[in-house]
């Protein structure tokens, strides 16, 4: 089996665990932009920057910034993020749950399975 195909049955190996795991009763489903939101969020966590919901609504690339409130407001109501209070009390930091750090985790676990087939 030759390099580029071992890799791409690994990465299909873990999408199929993954989408197993999604289906786990823990955190409802997020829509493609939600889990795109997500992705941005947990990326920029990692890197130790804090993230105010006003710098997420200058985010073009996520559409409009109604757009944007309503899936960072939908969100929240999945319980996949919170928003918590700063120095400033007109702006809110938005955080990831402990509910939304075990979804990676479990994703992490998922990943490492399927590079040992």
């Amino acid at each position: 089996m030759n390099r580029a195909t071992k890799g791409a049955e690994i990465y299909l190996r873990f999408l199929q665990l993954s989408q197993a795991i999604r289906g786990l009763p823990t955190l409802p489903p997020l829509d493609p932009l939600e889990e795109r939101i997500l992705s941005w969020i947990a990326r920029t966590a990692q890197q130790g920057d804090r993230l105010s919901v006003r710098d997420m609504l200058s985010k073009g690339e996520f559409g409009a910034p109604a757009t944007i409130h309503s899936r960072l407001k939908s969100m929240r109501s999945k319980g996949w993020i919170t928003l918590a209070d700063t120095e400033d009390a007109r702006r809110k930091q938005i955080e990831l749950t402990q509910a939304a750090l075990e979804h990676f985790a479990q994703l992490s676990r998922v990943m490492v399975k399927a590079t040992r087939g």
